[in-house]
């Protein structure tokens, strides 16, 4: 069942949407070679804690840290470490973030310092098309549409859109109703109205779009060891278009 928010609630959501975007902003000034996974996490809790939130995905299913955080060939759910970020790599950094009651989830990918010119390419083309899929969410539309968008950029620029993990309603609870794929045909699927609240999260592999788990039976991989990389915003649908609730105020070219 879609749980239609009213705007008061909407509002709740993107206080904590604006903490969560905050954050991802903090995050980007610690990335370097050098620095781990671990000490982001870590930082990641220590801000929530001095700010009142919680991080809504610790726990989760037993799932230990407070963010994922995925390097080079991971698509998501990686395990924060102790091995240190080198020169070219890239990191995705996911996280759900719990004020007063009221969810935001957001992912973001980030270079450690110069990366290659395919990486840099994967980035810029996953970031756009996250905003090609928004741009789709109006009343009115079916989530076809959203998923058709991101898949045609994507797939146009010689990358594969990842089957296996989708975007998802989201409120009081982490997962809700719809599931929002990254792919899709136009016209197809659930149609969009206001009120509804979901992620919208593509994860793009720059070779196949196939995945295997980590033995820790979190972490999904690329199959064929190739770049993959993430970026998500929490948004909302309203008469006037979609509300990005994770907003950073960057740049959408």
């Amino acid at each position: 069942m879609i749980i239609i928010k009213t705007m008061e609630e909407i509002e709740k959501m993107k206080k904590a949407g604006e903490l969560l975007a905050g954050l991802h902003k903090e995050i980007a000034k610690l990335i370097r070679p050098g620095i781990t996974t671990m000490e982001i996490d870590r930082f990641v809790e220590d801000y929530l804690d001095e700010r009142g939130a919680i991080p809504e995905q610790k726990g989760y299913h037993g799932y230990p840290y407070a963010t994922c955080a995925s390097i080079n060939d991971e698509i998501c759910h990686g395990f924060p470490r102790d091995e240190k970020l080198k020169e070219g790599d890239i990191l995705a950094i996911d996280m759900v973030v719990r004020l007063d009651g009221w969810l935001a989830d957001s992912a973001w990918s980030y270079t450690v310092g110069e990366v290659s010119e395919e990486a840099r390419k994967l980035l810029d083309v996953t970031r756009k098309s996250l905003y090609l899929g928004i741009e789709k969410a109006v009343p009115g539309n079916r989530l076809g549409d959203v998923g058709s968008a991101i898949q045609q950029y994507v797939e146009s620029n010689g990358f594969s859109v990842v089957r296996d993990f989708v975007g998802h309603g989201i409120g009081r609870d982490m997962h809700e109703d719809p599931q929002v794929p990254h792919f899709g045909k136009p016209g197809r699927g659930v149609r969009l109205m206001e009120g509804m609240v979901f992620t919208i999260e593509p994860m793009v592999n720059a070779g196949e779009y196939g995945m295997k788990l980590d033995d820790n039976k979190w972490t999904a991989r690329t199959i064929d060891g190739s770049l993959s990389a993430q970026y998500e915003h929490t948004i909302a649908i309203t008469k006037d278009g979609p509300i990005i609730l994770t907003d950073q105020g960057e740049s959408r070219e």
